[in-house]
């Protein structure tokens, strides 16, 4: 099952199904307004927007329109809490050798995370405004689920049961702030602004065999300035499934439902120390910050530099047949305006 949420002038935006090829939908006010009225009545709905979903698909629907991906909020376009863990170990790892800082064994074995802002993510087709360049903007492109209520102290296995959609990001960050926000030891907060998410949230069974272990197997393809930039591999090198981080998140406290888990940045080693990049015959990288890690490490500086304004970054990922399965989070890099 597909589902997306349209804008319409509210802080919710309005629920509707998705055909599985991404060109048809359908409003299904009969069922639920609102995705978060969804999650909060999973168990009682899901049977129904299902029914609608095949329906759909077979054309036997009623009132159906065309699917514009330009019409998206993210499927959530806030929620009651966005926890980001970082499942790609290889990331941190390249992130502290970057910075001649060894890594501590615990991070194999238990979780980064932090808590991100969740009452404002932007639409996968809005622009991404920041206030100036000189706060090195980035990309990160990764992997979210989206849970049911997950009990405080759940096991992976039970938190596992509780993840209700799946759908990519972009989780941006201002990596000239990360430094000063990190040295007072209280983690990041202006150094990451508002989150994309893809258009279409998915059921993990409508992913098949491609979602097994509670990881997701298929390449995450980001162009950016229409250049193939990374195809790692999401099901690939992540040390963390998504069971054992909505657990972690979970460890001390109830998760609501519509609580949003990320993975970190896709990351994979390649068969290589450090990864390599597309034009060296790689899969090349999910953000710009890999790219100037390895530089640093490699050559002692980097060379390639942050997100400018008037660039743009695509996020996406395609099935066998070469077909998008979430839609594609496509922004450009804008000035802030005040209003």
């Amino acid at each position: 099952m597909k589902l997306a949420s349209l804008k319409n002038g509210s802080r919710d935006g309005k629920l509707v199904v998705v055909s599985r090829d991404l060109k048809k939908a359908v409003a299904v006010p009969h069922i639920a307004a609102t995705m978060q009225y969804v999650l909060d009545h999973w168990s009682s709905l899901a049977p129904a927007l299902a029914e609608v979903y095949q329906g759909l698909n077979h054309g036997t629907v009623q009132d159906e329109f065309v699917f514009n991906e330009q019409e998206c909020e993210s499927p959530l376009p806030r929620a009651y809490q966005w926890a980001d863990g970082s499942a790609y170990v290889n990331h941190v790892e390249l992130v502290r050798r970057a910075r001649n800082s060894e890594m501590p064994p615990s991070f194999w074995t238990d979780p980064l995370m932090y808590q991100g802002g969740s009452d404002d993510f932007i639409g996968p087709r809005d622009n991404v405004e920041v206030v100036s360049e000189e706060y090195g903007i980035d990309f990160e492109g990764e992997v979210a689920v989206i849970t049911g209520d997950v009990a405080m102290a759940s096991t992976p296995e039970q938190a596992r049961s509780q993840i209700r959609l799946v759908m990519l990001v972009n989780d941006v960050s201002l990596r000239g702030l990360i430094p000063n926000e990190l040295a007072k030891g209280f983690g990041f907060f202006q150094s990451k602004p508002a989150s994309a998410f893809s258009p279409v949230a998915v059921t993990p069974e409508e992913l098949g065999s491609n979602w097994q272990d509670a990881k997701l197997h298929l390449p995450l393809i980001s162009h950016l300035n229409g250049k193939l930039f990374g195809k790692p591999n999401a099901g690939v090198d992540m040390t963390f499934d998504f069971g054992q981080l909505v657990a972690h998140a979970a460890k001390t406290r109830n998760l609501g439902a519509g609580a949003v888990i990320g993975s970190g940045t896709v990351s994979n080693k390649q068969g290589t120390e450090y990864g390599t990049s597309i034009d060296e015959g790689g899969l090349g990288y999910s953000c710009i910050a890999e790219v100037r890690m390895i530089e640093t490490i490699r050559d002692g500086k980097p060379a390639t530099g942050f997100m400018k304004f008037g660039d743009r970054i695509r996020l996406e990922m395609l099935d066998a047949e070469g077909k998008s399965i979430f839609g594609a989070i496509d922004q450009q890099v804008v000035a802030y305006q005040a209003p």
